[in-house]
């Protein structure tokens, strides 16, 4: 499903947080924002997980306007994990997994033979089968994360809308979890901060900085010395990865206006 997002704007208590955003995510694409913090991310990713409303311009779903659809039609076709996921209740894990079934089930809201199978699949494709009847609230951050993720993915979505989502994992759960949602078919809208796993697992990199999209296209275009020196504050040293060839990136300080780069012991 292509995810076309048009001219979007967002003002929240009169300061406008987001201007003139565009962007298109090709149908089973892995689209990745990066920025630095408070750039606008996981604002634009609200819009369109309609957590807010915005100002201006629209988000499209193959053609839809995603905030003329119903609540159930929209969860049918877009799934979410903001980076804050709060529960107040100690639900078992395989409860909460199921919450993702609830767009797909009758008024009666019973879960069907296919509900169970849907949400065991997706518990197995992130490890986390063995924690089925852990109360969610005894996990820790990188279990609670799996079981989220899992949860998305129960949902079954076209598109799958992603906010930080290797927040608490070590390393190999990183890899493996963007691997996992790379390769489980919908199209992607991921916010991350590691610029060499946003590098080495997406499409297309979206750089946004003050509430704009400043860049975007293939990770090996948009990661340039310039870019990083100007939106990130950093002097990159790029080097391919010798696996996979994508850029991997080895970052130092910028050296005063003027002065020399530090000194290396």
């Amino acid at each position: 499903m292509r995810v076309d997002i048009e001219g979007l704007a967002v003002d929240i208590a009169g300061t406008r947080l987001l201007e003139d955003v565009t962007l298109r995510a090709g149908s089973g694409r892995v689209v990745g924002l990066v920025g630095p913090n408070g750039s606008g991310k996981s604002t634009l990713l609200r819009c369109v997980y309609r957590a807010l409303r915005p100002a201006a311009g629209r988000v499209l779903l193959d053609g839809d306007d995603l905030h003329a659809l119903t609540a159930r039609e929209g969860a049918r076709r877009l799934a979410a994990l903001p980076q804050e996921s709060a529960s107040e209740f100690d639900f078992t894990a395989a409860e909460v997994v199921a919450m993702g079934r609830l767009p797909h089930q009758s008024a009666a809201g019973r879960a069907s033979a296919a509900d169970a199978a849907a949400c065991a699949a997706a518990l197995a494709q992130v490890r986390a089968a063995h924690l089925a009847e852990r109360g969610f609230l005894t996990l820790s951050g990188g279990e609670k994360q799996r079981v989220l993720i899992a949860r998305a993915l129960a949902q079954q979505p076209r598109v799958l809308v992603l906010d930080e989502p290797t927040n608490h994992l070590d390393i190999a759960q990183q890899l493996e979890v963007l691997a996992l949602v790379r390769g489980a078919g919908p199209t992607v809208l991921a916010a991350l901060h590691d610029l060499n796993l946003a590098a080495g697992h997406c499409d297309v990199l979206c750089v946004v900085a003050g509430g704009r999209v400043v860049a975007s296209g293939p990770p090996h275009d948009v990661l340039t010395d310039e870019l990083l020196a100007e939106v990130f504050g950093v002097r990159a040293h790029r080097v391919p990865h010798p696996a996979t060839g994508a850029p991997h990136l080895l970052f130092d300080r910028l050296p005063p206006t003027g002065g020399t780069p530090d000194a290396q012991p």
